[in-house]
């Protein structure tokens, strides 16, 4: 089953000859609990993209659909609380409240939705995420590494559907991005959620189960990261075999 469905999606920008095409009539889907990975340059028009099917912004043609829902065909209070209740944010810069704790900045789309938290699912949270002894710092304590595992946390809390991430790992070192992957890919695998990712890197492209390039608003679907891998270690070889 399906839990994503774009169909057709366009989005420009301005108008006449100022008019810039974002996207270009993108159509793909994504089975439940796939974790896939949106590779482009920039300006490719994959954030615009990530943005649209987070019902972050309208476009200007086209449907998103997620798990049977047509979300813009909602009205903005409909979509802000599906939005919330289904769509788990990551971003590059953290977004963390500076003056709320760990646990605090993690439980805060609980508290904007008014619900009370399952104090169970948040502690197993903490400690897939190995936050436990960080549970009461604020965010200027921690290191970069950490605050994006709070971020991760955040997103997971309300048991989403979708976890979108707009390059997760873009302010970390080698090491925290390994850890940071290795945790959202933990985690979503847990909790059954599917994971649509931003990278431009493409060794953590490569650890997604499928590939999708956006390139001057058109998306190509390079299949699964296996097949990507195998193909670059032939080519690799016939290069190696043309030299000798």
């Amino acid at each position: 089953m399906n839990l994503l469905e774009v169909r057709k999606l366009c989005k420009t920008y301005g108008s006449g000859e100022a008019a810039v095409r974002a996207l270009k009539n993108v159509s793909f889907s994504v089975p439940k609990g796939e974790y896939v990975a949106i590779v482009g340059e920039s300006g490719s028009g994959k954030s615009t993209l990530l943005n649209l099917i987070g019902g972050l912004t309208p476009p200007t043609s086209g449907k998103v659909k997620i798990d049977g829902k047509d979300i813009f065909s909602m009205d903005d209070r409909k979509l802000t609380v599906f939005r919330r209740r289904n769509i788990g944010f990551i971003f590059q810069a953290f977004h963390l409240i500076p003056e709320l704790t760990v646990e605090q900045n993690i439980l805060f789309p609980m508290l904007l939705d008014h619900r009370k938290p399952d104090r169970r699912y948040v502690e197993e949270l903490l400690t897939v995420l190995r936050l436990k002894d960080r549970r009461d710092h604020l965010p200027g304590q921690l290191s970069g590494g950490q605050q994006q595992r709070a971020a991760i946390g955040r997103a997971l809390i309300t048991r989403p559907a979708l976890i979108l991430a707009d390059e997760p790992t873009g302010n970390l070192d080698t090491q925290n991005s390994r850890e940071v992957i290795s945790l959202l890919k933990e985690a979503s695998g847990k909790y059954e959620q599917t994971i649509l990712m931003i990278t431009h890197n493409r060794s953590i492209a490569q650890t997604a189960d499928r590939v999708l390039q956006v390139s001057d608003g058109v998306l190509t679907d390079f299949g699964s990261a296996q097949d990507i891998r195998e193909a670059s270690v032939l080519r690799l070889t016939e290069r190696k075999g043309g030299r000798e």
